[in-house]
């Protein structure tokens, strides 16, 4: 049974328009998926809307993504209401940068309505989202200061942060790599991918296959095979699969393929999420 657990609706700011709740998971019915979760954005960062803060210049390029406060709750708001005529409807959030707003964290993850939390680094602390970077002005030397900082933000997040799974490890690839065609010496991290695995295990969180990568130029998952399979290796058993849909055409896309390669690493089970409480389906 393939369940999709990141997709977003409309109220994801960078997600197609018009794409309604009740739509995805008619969407997902018709596809015959065992389930959905909707996990709209809330990146912590953002929390507040922009007249309300005077965001750094770092961030302003980002402004359509302010005000998670509201839309994050409204996303809540609107899947609660839809859940009994969906039955394989399920409520997430995706929880960005939680470390940089410990407060805004604290006050989504408190939420009793969600069923899942998928924590996500989209940018590191002090800089912008890895996707509004200029890599045609940034050298080998500062990627690999930037995969750096990432790793490690990512470490402290999974050793103290509030969430069920983790969101597409090597985000940050998506743009290098694939956008720009810039090859990171990326085997240098795997001692700190290694450290982040180990402490989601010790914590009882699950990795997410994101499969986003594979119909982007990037063309792989986010992680990919290497790195299921190191999952594996260090006794990793829970995982999850997310198309990271923005649009209702891209809700399951890629799931038979990260499943397969879920399979590859040694997984028979992939997990969905109720009450924030891990459920294991049979791949």
């Amino acid at each position: 049974m393939l369940c999709d657990m990141h997709t977003h609706s409309s109220f994801s700011p960078d997600a197609e328009r018009g794409v309604t709740i009740a739509k995805m998971a008619e969407r997902a019915e018709a596809l015959g998926l065992g389930y959905i979760t909707v996990t709209d954005h809330c990146d912590c960062v953002y929390w507040n809307k922009a007249e309300e803060q005077d965001y750094p210049e770092h961030q302003k390029s980002d402004s359509m993504m302010f005000g998670a406060r509201e839309y994050a709750v409204q996303s809540i708001k609107e899947i609660v209401r839809l859940k009994e005529n969906y039955p394989k409807l399920l409520c997430g959030i995706e929880l960005g940068e939680p470390l940089q707003a410990p407060e805004a964290a604290e006050k989504i993850t408190a939420m009793k309505e969600l069923d899942l939390i998928i924590g996500s680094l989209h940018m590191n602390a002090g800089k912008p989202d890895f996707y509004w970077m200029d890599y045609s002005k940034i050298g080998l030397d500062e990627i690999t200061s930037l995969l750096d900082d990432y790793y490690r933000e990512l470490l402290e997040m999974c050793s103290v942060c509030d969430f069920d799974v983790l969101a597409h490890l090597t985000y940050p690839l998506r743009y290098i790599e694939g956008d720009h065609g810039i090859k990171a010496e990326h085997d240098r991290y795997t001692e700190k991918i290694s450290a982040i695995f180990k402490k989601l295990i010790e914590r009882g969180k699950g990795l997410e296959i994101n499969t986003s990568g594979l119909r982007q130029k990037y063309g792989r998952t986010f992680p990919d095979l290497e790195y299921i399979k190191l999952y594996r290796k260090l006794g990793g058993e829970m995982i999850t699969l997310g198309s990271d849909a923005h649009k209702l055409g891209d809700i399951g896309a890629g799931l038979k393929e990260g499943a397969e390669l879920a399979s590859e690493a040694g997984f028979r089970y992939t997990a969905v999420f109720r009450n924030r409480k891990a459920v294991f389906v049979k791949i």
